[in-house]
């Protein structure tokens, strides 16, 4: 009976003084941010979400895209890397509920006849027989372990959105060398008619040669505007093949059995919509990762300052004990239940150390933050602002592409009819390849920057911005872990995900 007594005791004082939690209450940095971006985004034409690649309406991309989660090592150690982060909440978790070990043991012993103090009744030999277990639980009355559990937490979910950071990012990653190799294609296709067409004029300017109607230096200028046409198109072969072998290296496959049919068609333009500031914070898991790491340094500090008072445990030892093998007859039973503490009294400054490390942790996590913020911002400015000026390039390259073209027709014409020299065709050819050549490459970098783009949305968009909860400062309610108002409360540490 006093047994049970003495444990609801023990558990009625634990009750009564866990409850404190020595953590600061946590809110994200507040970051004054602008409501617009300074480059307008050009009209949507649906909705992209989650898949944003399929904007580009490329069937060969979304067979490529859907292979990175299921084969790309990359994405495996990171999925690795948040299971382990969620394994860390458990071990956390288990320090908040009682230890309890088990300790059998079975022995045959035999004393000295001449041990001090026996006495002439003790036997010789003995059985030292016994079935203990001991139980020990802390009393968290500093809040250490729930801010240890708290920092797992927060750190899993920081991991979480780091896994879909770097989905985001390998998805990005094998959109950009498949476009690129699409270019290297249509470079390819345009460089290989190009071939064809300076064949066809090296023999001619050779039968104008046997007619003594062209000079010798005609047909040099047109093996070499030939031969710098098959230098070109070897250059490219050997760009699309380095690329080939990145796509294949991003969707886990060796890049000796990896192949992918060329292709002169590029992939289409995307259209984004119209995005507000508040709708890319939302979605950027990077910014989410470093907010989350705010927390964790948050609650580490709590953990720190609780190492400096009295730790609580209430102890229960029980069993049975026989010097023979009656380890069953309650006759034989023993145990002890009580509180016990350990206090700190001298450790050479280590407990302030390790608050100090706690405290700069937090600065250095909540610096990392701005940064992450700032460079998000970063990114989606770099992007529009390349989207508009290619834009106007490639348009302007269009036309340029289209003249000199238009001009090579009509040296030629007037190079057969002996109105024009052959070094006003080899100029003619050099520069409608060129701006030919140029207008490609551009396209190609356009459709690169939408990658930029969406990527730096936080993978893509949608026709829908996800609703904006009600702030005085435009943007600030971006700031914590789901657009909350930091304002709104004080103590962000249970913020829902």
């Amino acid at each position: 009976m006093r047994f049970w007594i003495a444990c609801g005791l023990c558990v009625a004082l634990a009750g009564s003084l866990a409850g404190c939690d020595l953590a600061p209450n946590y809110a994200p940095p507040a970051i004054d941010v602008p409501a617009r971006f300074k480059t307008a985004l050009p009209p949507a034409d649906g909705q992209v979400g989650d898949g944003w690649w399929r904007s580009f309406h490329s069937v060969e991309l979304d067979r490529l895209e859907a292979r990175i989660e299921a084969d790309n090592p990359g994405f495996a150690a990171a999925l690795a890397r948040y299971q382990r982060a969620k394994a860390f909440i458990d071990l956390a978790a288990s320090a908040f509920y009682p230890g309890l070990v088990g300790q059998p043991a079975l022995s045959d012993n035999k004393q000295s006849a001449t041990r001090p103090l026996r006495s002439k009744g003790q036997p010789t030999y003995y059985g030292a027989n016994q079935l203990f277990a001991q139980a020990t639980w802390e009393v968290d009355l500093w809040g250490r372990i729930r801010d240890n559990i708290a920092a797992a937490e927060a750190g899993a979910q920081s991991n979480d959105d780091l896994l879909e950071a770097t989905r985001q990012s390998l998805h990005a990653s094998l959109a950009r060398a498949y476009i690129a190799l699409r270019g290297a294609d249509a470079q390819a296709a345009l460089l290989a008619r190009t071939i064809v067409i300076y064949k066809s004029a090296l023999d001619l300017t050779e039968q104008r040669l046997k007619g003594n109607v062209a000079p010798p230096i005609d047909v040099e200028r047109a093996k070499v505007q030939l031969a710098n046409a098959q230098a070109a198109a070897a250059d490219i072969a050997q760009s699309r093949a380095v690329l080939e072998d990145a796509l294949a290296a991003l969707v886990g496959e060796p890049a000796s059995s990896f192949k992918i049919a060329p292709a002169a068609t590029q992939p289409s333009m995307p259209r984004p919509p119209r995005a507000a500031p508040s709708d890319l914070l939302l979605r950027r898991p990077d910014v989410a990762a470093a907010e989350r790491l705010i927390l964790v340094a948050n609650e580490r500090i709590g953990a720190a300052k609780a190492d400096f008072f009295p730790r609580f445990y209430l102890l229960l030892n029980g069993g049975t004990q026989s010097t023979t093998l009656q380890l069953l007859n309650l006759q034989n039973s023993l145990w002890s239940v009580g509180p016990a503490a350990t206090v700190p009294i001298f450790d050479g400054g280590q407990r302030q150390a390790n608050l100090d490390v706690a405290r700069a942790d937090f600065s250095a996590a909540a610096a990392d933050y701005k940064s992450t913020v700032f460079a998000a911002f970063q990114d989606v400015e770099d992007a529009l602002a390349s989207i508009r000026l290619l834009g106007q390039e490639h348009a302007a390259l269009a036309v340029s592409a289209l003249a000199a073209q238009r001009a090579l027709d009509m040296s030629m014409a007037l190079y057969k009819d002996g109105a024009a020299s052959s070094l006003d065709v080899v100029t003619s050819q050099s520069a409608a390849l060129d701006a030919q050549r140029a207008e490609l490459a551009v396209q190609t970098r356009l459709l690169e920057q939408y990658v930029a783009l969406m990527l730096a949305l936080g993978g893509g968009w949608s026709g829908q911005a996800p609703p904006t909860p009600p702030t005085t400062t435009p943007g600030i309610a971006l700031l914590g872990p789901q657009g909350q108002d930091p304002s709104s409360n004080g103590d962000m540490k249970n913020a829902p995900r």
